[in-house]
């Protein structure tokens, strides 16, 4: 067996990744800044490392035949170090990565792109998680607060994000490749939550912020201010193929990308 190193194995994607490899018969070690309180399956191992502190990560990267590489550190701010992470793995004779990107292309990517692994860029739409960010409100009051009343998202369930990054890690035919993810619908906010009140069969009402209103909100979640900044550009316009649904996940999974209402269903217990 492979040894597969996941950084971000304890974020929304990267637990999936770590459950689709050890689904597939892999051996896992998941990368983390701090084993306190870490709760990963049975049998992944745990490597202290720190991605923005390459030199950290020369034991977690021995023996690793393939790696899933996350390219925004603490506050969601663009690594700064992708070039000496990428020099570090190809010596450890890392041969395949996984890069899930932040949004924009950074440091990360094009050193991965520039390198010779075999590297497969994972471009997702909105995560289908972020609606978590109205449990509170949900359960407490039943209203939802949100800037971005009208904008569209093909948003992704991130246990498809986990399969499609799993899928081509272990298997061949995937290198050098860009997939984009979505899921199978585009949804407006206020029909996202029109799915939640029907699943949990309470009235969800919703109330549109304004732009500072969202912006502390945001500062509350520990988010960073370039990064807020990035988020409200990123919905205020966002790109064509953060709305526009297309079938990357089956065609690579062979199984269709779920839907909201299939996030929504598993995550019931969050919002009642």
């Amino acid at each position: 067996m492979a040894m597969f190193l996941v950084t971000g194995a304890t974020g929304r994607v990267g637990r999936h990744v770590v459950n689709e490899l050890l689904m597939a018969g892999q051996k896992v070690r998941a990368l983390t800044r701090n084993v306190e309180g870490i709760n990963l399956p049975q049998g992944v191992e745990v490597a202290l490392g720190d991605l923005s502190q390459p030199h950290t990560l020369k034991r977690a990267l021995e023996g690793v035949t393939g790696m899933h590489l996350i390219t925004n550190g603490v506050g969601y701010v663009p690594l700064q170090t992708g070039q000496e992470i990428v020099e570090l793995a190809t010596k450890a004779g890392v041969r395949r990565v996984t890069v899930l990107w932040g949004g924009e292309k950074g440091l990360t990517e094009k050193a991965v792109e520039a390198s010779n692994l075999e590297w497969t860029l994972l471009h997702p739409a909105e995560f289908m998680s972020n609606a978590l960010k109205w449990k509170e409100s949900i359960r407490s009051e039943g209203v939802v607060q949100d800037l971005f009343a009208d904008s569209l998202s093909a948003s992704i369930h991130e246990g498809d994000i986990g399969r499609v990054a799993a899928i081509a890690l272990v298997e061949n035919g995937h290198a050098g490749k860009t997939y984009v993810l979505t899921g199978p619908e585009s949804l407006t906010v206020p029909q996202k939550v029109g799915i939640i009140s029907k699943i949990i069969n309470r009235d969800i009402r919703f109330v549109k912020l304004s732009e500072e209103q969202e912006r502390e909100r945001m500062r509350r979640m520990g988010v960073q201010e370039d990064a807020i900044d990035y988020v409200i550009r990123w919905h205020s316009n966002p790109p064509e193929y953060s709305y526009t649904v297309n079938s990357s996940v089956e065609k690579v999974t062979g199984r269709p990308a779920r839907t909201f209402a299939e996030w929504a269903t598993e995550h019931v217990n969050y919002f009642i």
